[in-house]
């Protein structure tokens, strides 16, 4: 197996005693939601800080513009901290993204962690050169004990080997590339702004939840028609929950709207992967190198062996 893909920057990997933000870039919560999970990182041996912008409010959003920018950038600039939890999704996280300043995380880089609407923040992040982590939320952990501990394990370092099973609409083979992606809208919506992902040559995963099937396939339309499925590595397909149907229906399920744009390609195809916003949501160093490894028998992603 050849190793010549190269990962992005990876920050620096925790260890105990390490300092860690909790910050609400997006919609608002009570700060009591996530009480259960700050007693669990702190489990892990690491000290939690909680931003102003837990527990703020501003309509859906965790507090203003001002509020959830300022939180954010004063956690980035903070070299005490050595990684930055979004506190849930929602909306918001793209509202402030361009007016971030990224000199000092440049500098001093560190992990940030989310998905969801935080999938606008990894495009930026990845694209100055830096692994972020696509993975649960202090608002959704312990939602899947396995996630919530192999979170743990790649802030701390640990390198990655996922077995899934297979599902009837895999496309057989291998690839080796970066792994990027995130929520299909944020990435559609993303196309043109300072969030936008390259896709050649990269393992794409792609999930969304509580989408029209029309607009799915919209958005698929949209990825087609800016080139980005034509080259890539290989595609995870991972979960599309709660999708919803016009009075006339679509026609198609979730799986196979995506299956119609990919299906004259090439590259390797896994379906219905553990990540998502479902209780199993996997977490991945977005911009990390690895391997993708499609069987009639079952799916493996993992991490290359050069990075062991």
């Amino acid at each position: 197996m050849s190793s010549a893909v190269e990962s992005l920057i990876a920050p620096p990997y925790l260890k105990k005693g390490d300092t860690v933000a909790i910050v609400a870039m997006a919609s608002k919560l009570e700060r009591k939601s996530i009480e259960a999970a700050v007693e669990e990182i702190e489990s892990w041996g690491l000290n939690v800080i909680i931003g102003e912008s837990v527990g703020a409010s501003d309509f859906d959003f965790a507090g203003t513009n001002e509020i959830r920018l300022r939180d954010f950038q004063e956690m980035l600039d903070d070299k005490n901290v050595r990684a930055i939890f979004s506190a849930r999704g929602g909306y918001g996280s793209s509202r402030i993204i361009d007016q971030v300043n990224f000199a000092s995380f440049v500098s001093h880089p560190k992990w940030i962690v989310g998905f969801s609407d935080i999938t606008a923040v990894h495009g930026k992040i990845q694209n100055l050169g830096f692994q972020s982590i696509h993975g649960p939320m202090p608002k959704t952990m312990f939602w899947d004990a396995k996630s919530d501990e192999c979170l743990q394990g790649i802030l701390f370092g640990k390198n990655v080997k996922y077995n899934h099973s297979t599902y009837k609409l895999n496309r057989l083979g291998e690839g080796i590339g970066q792994v990027v992606g995130g929520n299909l809208a944020l990435l559609a919506h993303g196309i043109g702004t300072s969030s936008e992902l390259d896709f050649v040559e990269k393992i794409l995963f792609i999930e969304d939840v509580g989408e029209y099937l029309y607009n799915l396939d919209r958005l698929m339309v949209q990825l087609k028609r800016a080139g980005k499925l034509s080259n890539l590595a290989g595609l995870i397909v991972g979960q599309f929950s709660d999708v919803k149907e016009n009075d006339e229906p679509f026609g198609k399920t979730a799986y196979e709207i995506i299956e119609e744009y990919v299906s004259q390609k090439d590259y390797p195809v896994a379906y219905d992967f553990p990540v998502g916003h479902t209780n199993d949501n996997w977490p991945l160093r977005c911009g990390e190198a690895m391997q993708l490894i499609v069987k009639k028998k079952g799916v493996i992603l993992q991490s290359l062996p050069s990075q062991q």
